[in-house]
């Protein structure tokens, strides 16, 4: 009994670590593409960002096209659950999530060749697209998280803040789907789609 008890915290801190490398190695990952573009990004510079070596990069991520998916796609997680929950609490939640992806888009002018290109990439093949309907399911779980307090009759396993994340989620790819193939505003284009977006 005294050895489980002793070898379970050291395993719980062994993965702690793990994951605080794998995140050090992607947030790198995208620091190095928003500095220096997706080509321009090399595995050595990310690597040395992150303090490992490449070794250590190839135990982590598979390629530098991962670790830079990872890493954006935590950044823009980051933001959105940020930009939700600063919303004014007397919002609706469908309200607070259109305020909030309204206010994600000040400044999109100067990413908008960042986000392209990314986009681009996860379509460009199919392991990189099942990736992202995967980081789909994590951005709409998130945002359940935080507008179902909004919800003030919401009851045990009440489908609405999934439903709501799942619309919200919808409404982005369908406008950036849009966006890619006819150009114009994304942020335009989400504004758009996102005014549909209704769940009482």
């Amino acid at each position: 009994m005294d050895v489980v008890s002793w070898q379970n915290p050291r395993e719980s801190l062994t993965v702690r670590k793990q994951k605080a490398t794998r995140a050090r190695i992607a947030a790198a990952a995208a620091r190095s593409v928003a500095e220096n573009g997706l080509a321009g990004a090399t595995i050595e510079q990310i690597a040395h960002a992150a303090e490992i070596g490449r070794a250590t990069f190839f135990r982590y991520f598979s390629s530098k096209e991962d670790a830079v998916a990872e890493g954006l796609t935590t950044h823009w997680l980051d933001l959105i659950t940020a930009a939700i929950a600063q919303q004014p609490t007397e919002l609706s939640a469908t309200e607070a999530v259109v305020a909030a992806f309204e206010d994600l888009g000040d400044g999109f002018d100067a990413i908008s060749g960042q986000v392209r290109e990314l986009a681009a990439l996860t379509r460009s093949s199919p392991v990189l697209s099942a990736w992202t309907l995967q980081i789909y399911l994590r951005y709409e779980a998130a945002i359940a998280d935080l507008v179902a307090p909004r919800l003030g009759d919401a009851v045990a396993d009440d489908p609405r803040p999934r439903l709501l994340g799942g619309l919200a989620m919808a409404s982005i790819r369908i406008a950036l789907d849009d966006w890619l193939a006819h150009g114009g505003s994304l942020p335009a284009r989400v504004r758009t789609a996102l005014s549909s977006v209704r769940v009482q």
